[in-house]
């Protein structure tokens, strides 16, 4: 009997470690206290775990303390309990900004602040919960139709008082101005950063899978994850992964803010996907956001010129003038005339708003298209863009295949 159990243990603390392998693989820790064992998820593992660290047998780790009141005991046992079950009373988080947040359970009223939140929001079916969301969703009527109903906290930066008059008891934020309001609110609001920009796709899931426990909606999170974003992304980096470098090309990506507004390395979207696409950025080793100099982008020599837009494309419009106008001012542009990318006519257009959010993956699928089409023939965004809408975009009634702009020219061309 003794040797059964032992085996029995032994298969156990077999798949523990496996377990916690591949968490670890999959880039991120999930910043929630009561991930004792600091994998991607909270779960009886979790409980084991902690015993271990009350027993002595294991050492503490950073998020061991489930109830965040500054020791390590039975009572955090009972908190991940209540965390794995949905029935806890408060929920400690580390945000985006790395600033420890407890949020009070269940979240009623939300002010939220980005269309990413908003969009999350949406697709885990919170909206009821919100309460007031600020201008630049409301102007976004096309892609989200709710938010004109919605009242509005007005532009950014958010007013505090503003915030305040809807008496929320979770303000759900993103980018700096979160930050400046975590002591403008009073005890009672719980202010959470999230930022939805999809520096890297391990960041992005860990602020959704933030979510969906903050709002007890996991399921739904883990739903997108394993059967849109993980499906499509790691269909094409399996692609992607083994190429050589000199099966690369030399990518250049340019904002939508102006001519040679540039994006570099250093966690920016731009870097994270031409690399999961197969390219190389030019300007890998200059910051996030800078200006280019033309004449390094002459030097560099791109094989793939991408260009961002954000004003008149996307879903409202239905021309593809705008795009059309801004490829041949690149494809004219003097000092590019002997770069790769224009002599081939590999110049490329893109939405700005399908590179962020929970959009984001189609984006990678345009790119990774034009990067390498003898790779990815049968890989076809613009069907990854209408399930998207039609199975993560409820109440949006739109069909891609004859409505908006959002890639340019057409991948047929």
């Amino acid at each position: 009997m003794k040797e059964i159990v032992g085996i029995m243990m032994a298969a156990f603390c077999l798949l523990f470690v496996i377990s916690t392998v591949s968490a670890n693989e999959t880039g991120f820790t999930l910043g929630i206290y009561g991930n004792a064992n600091m994998d991607q998820t909270i779960d009886e593992i979790d409980i084991v775990y902690l015993e271990e660290i009350i027993s002595g047998t294991r050492e503490s780790t950073d998020l061991a303390d489930a109830n965040y009141d500054g020791s390590v005991n039975e009572l955090d046992l009972d908190q991940i309990k209540k965390i794995i079950a949905g029935t806890e009373e408060n929920l400690t988080i580390v945000d985006t900004y790395k600033r420890v947040a407890t949020i009070k359970k269940p979240v009623r009223r939300i002010v939220s602040i980005s269309i990413y939140n908003n969009e999350a929001l949406r697709m885990f079916g919170e909206l009821d919960k919100v309460v007031a969301i600020e201008d630049s969703t409301k102007k976004k009527d096309v892609f989200f139709p709710q938010g004109a109903e919605m009242p509005s906290i007005g532009g950014y930066p958010p007013n505090p008082e503003a915030i305040f008059e809807y008496q929320p008891d979770l303000l759900l934020g993103a980018t700096s101005w979160t930050k400046e309001l975590y002591d403008k609110l009073p005890g009672n609001t719980s202010v959470v950063g999230l930022d939805f920009t999809s520096k890297t796709p391990y960041s992005f899931a860990e602020e959704t899978t933030k979510l969906g426990y903050i709002l007890n909606r996991r399921d739904e999170a883990e739903d997108y994850l394993d059967s849109f974003l993980y499906k499509y992304i790691n269909a094409i980096k399996a692609k992607t992964e083994g190429l050589a470098d000199s099966e690369k090309p030399n990518v250049y990506v340019e904002s939508s803010f102006g001519n040679y507004k540039a994006y570099g390395g250093n966690g920016s979207g731009a870097q994270t996907y031409i690399e999961m696409a197969g390219g190389v950025n030019i300007f890998q080793d200059s910051p996030l956001y800078f200006e280019a100099d033309p004449e390094a982008v002459v030097t560099s020599n791109p094989d793939i010129i991408i260009k961002q837009l954000r004003d008149d494309v996307g879903y409202p419009a239905n021309d593809f003038s705008i795009m059309s106008k801004s490829r041949d001012e690149i494809l004219n542009r003097p000092e590019l005339a002997d770069v790769n990318a224009v002599k081939e006519g590999r110049v490329y257009i893109i939405d700005e708003g399908l590179s962020y959010g929970f959009s984001y993956p189609i984006a990678v699928a345009y790119m990774a298209k034009w990067l390498h089409p003898e790779l990815f023939e049968d890989l076809d965004p613009k069907a990854m863009h209408q399930e998207f809408i039609d199975k993560y975009c409820p109440g949006l009634s739109f069909n891609v295949y004859s409505n908006g702009t959002f890639a340019h020219p057409p991948l047929s061309e």
